[in-house]
């Protein structure tokens, strides 16, 4: 657990790009809340490849082989968010609280996918 808060701590500087472009196309240009919160998932996910690999995992082997892994785990998650803020919303809840749910579930999720998978590499040390 020892990569954890460096996880989270990425994971907050992308979170932010993610909430910033969220809140810009549903306040600004009228997106449904689902559809910024994937394209934020985006943005976001870019922010944190190269955050995670320089920061978190430290040198994790090739490029080649560890992008498009963390995009595949990233698209998981975007689905995620997605679905959570679609419903959130459908039950008549603010779009921005079913991001904050959708967001603690796809950190764990991520980080979970990422650490076994994305840069198993260099993962072992916890």
């Amino acid at each position: 657990m020892t990569r954890l808060p460096h996880y989270a701590a990425v994971g907050a500087v992308a979170t932010l790009a993610h909430y910033a472009l969220l809140v810009l196309l549903v306040e600004r240009f009228g997106w449904a809340g689902w559809a910024a919160s994937g394209m934020g998932a985006v943005v976001g996910a870019q922010v944190a490849y190269v955050g995670n690999r320089l920061m978190t995992f430290a040198h994790c082997g090739p490029v080649r082989r560890s992008w498009p892994r963390f995009q595949a785990t990233a698209l998981l998650g975007a689905l995620l968010g997605m679905g959570v803020v679609a419903a959130t919303q459908a039950l008549g809840g603010h779009y921005l609280v079913g991001q904050a749910a959708a967001t603690l579930l796809a950190l764990l999720l991520t980080y979970a996918i990422n650490r076994r998978w994305t840069f198993a590499a260099t993962s072992n040390r916890g």
